[in-house]
Order: C-alpha cells, then structure tokens, then sequence
C-alpha cells in the first residue's frame, strides 16, 4: 500500500475511534478531556474535529464543549429504518421475555464485535440493562459463543457481559442454515442455576427457532 493510502487509511480508523467515544453516558467532552480519552495529539484531534463538523459528524457547542452533530440524525434514521424487524419477530422477544422473565436481545456480528438490534427488557426489578446499538467483544457472553460458530443449539456463559451476569443464546438461522444473528436472554447469575438454565434454555431454542422461520426481514439482511 502506498505510504499516502496508509495514511488516509489511518486518518479514518482515528475518525472512527474518535466518534466512538461518544455514547449514552459521555454526550459531550471538552477538549482537554476528549484529548486524554483518545490518546491523540491535540492539534489532530482539532484537526479530525474540525472535518468531522464540516460533515456535520460533530458539533462543538457555544460553550466550547463538543458534541454529536445533526448530520448523525440522517444516520441513525437510515439505520432505525435498515434493521428495522418484523413485528412478529418482536413479539417473539416480547413472549420470550415474559415466559423468562428476563431481558432478551438479539445479537448480529459487525466485523469484530457484537452489536445489539433489538431488546425487551424483562419484567423484574433487577435485570439486565442495555441498549440497543451497544457493542460488545466478538466473544462475550453466550451470544458471542453462538456468532463465533462454538454452538450449534444453546450457548451458556456466566460473568459475561459482566461479572455476576449470565446469559443463553441460541442461533437464528436462514433457510440455508447460516447463522444470522444470536437470540439471548441475560439476567442476575442468581437466577441461572443448572435447573433454570435446563429451562431456559429450552424456551431460547424455541424462540430462536420461531424466528428464523419467520426471518429477521431487515433491509439489512
């Protein structure tokens, strides 16, 4: 590769870094602080700031802090629209949730990691908590077992996505038997003991099963 190619291939994955700092919990960061966190030198990060404004990526607001810009609202409207599920597949997390009662996600891989692109959160005061479109490593939990081809019907982990979590996956597959994406369902480890995993794990199958006669559907598909 040409050394020019390289480094615009560079100049991207630090934009891609960049705007990946930004989540639910850090909307916004001054610059001093979104210096640190990205690791880059302040007159580059200034530099991937400033291209990133330009297309509207980013936004640094009157009081100087920095923050997602309203070109980001074209992107999230694209991808709610492309992964965008069936209803019945939806209400199969819905019953699924219920029966269990406990959150169930839907899982895809993205290159290297897992993303979230669906979720019903279970009805008890203690469960699991996250979003859709969280990351997580492409091996994490019982869903990253059943997308890194180690489970051919249910997967079981605990103390993933974090300690004193557990979770059951199992693949959702198309009509040729490609795995598509991972059904889990992840709560306290309290409540995964050998007895319930048996049990859940069952209705995880099942409910993985229903939708991969169904199909995800997705325009992303």
């Amino acid at each position: 590769m040409h050394a020019d190619d390289e480094g615009a291939v560079r100049s991207v994955l630090r934009t891609f870094d960049l705007l990946a700092l930004f989540t639910e919990r850090s909307r916004t960061w001054a610059v001093k602080d979104l210096t640190a966190a990205s690791g880059l030198a302040k007159t580059t990060l200034l530099r991937l700031v400033a291209t990133c404004e330009q297309r509207g990526l980013l936004w640094t607001r009157p009081d100087g802090r920095i923050t997602v810009g309203p070109g980001m609202l074209r992107w999230a409207q694209l991808a709610n629209t492309a992964w965008q599920l069936p209803e019945p597949v939806r209400q199969v997390l819905r019953d699924l949730a219920r029966e269990c009662r406990e959150t169930a996600n839907l899982y895809v891989r993205s290159t290297s990691v897992l993303v979230c692109v669906a979720q019903e959160e279970g009805p008890q005061a203690i469960r699991h908590v996250g979003h859709v479109g969280d990351e997580l490593p492409l091996e994490c939990g019982a869903a990253g077992q059943v997308l890194a081809g180690e489970a051919e019907d249910a997967a079981v982990c605990h103390g993933e996505p974090e300690a004193g979590a557990s979770s059951v996956a199992a693949p959702v597959r198309d009509g040729d038997g490609r795995v598509l994406a991972a059904l889990a369902i992840t709560g306290p480890s309290s409540r995964f003991g050998s007895a319930e995993v048996a049990a859940l794990s069952a209705a995880v199958v099942h409910a993985s099963r229903r939708i991969s006669r169904i199909g995800l559907g997705t325009r992303a598909e």
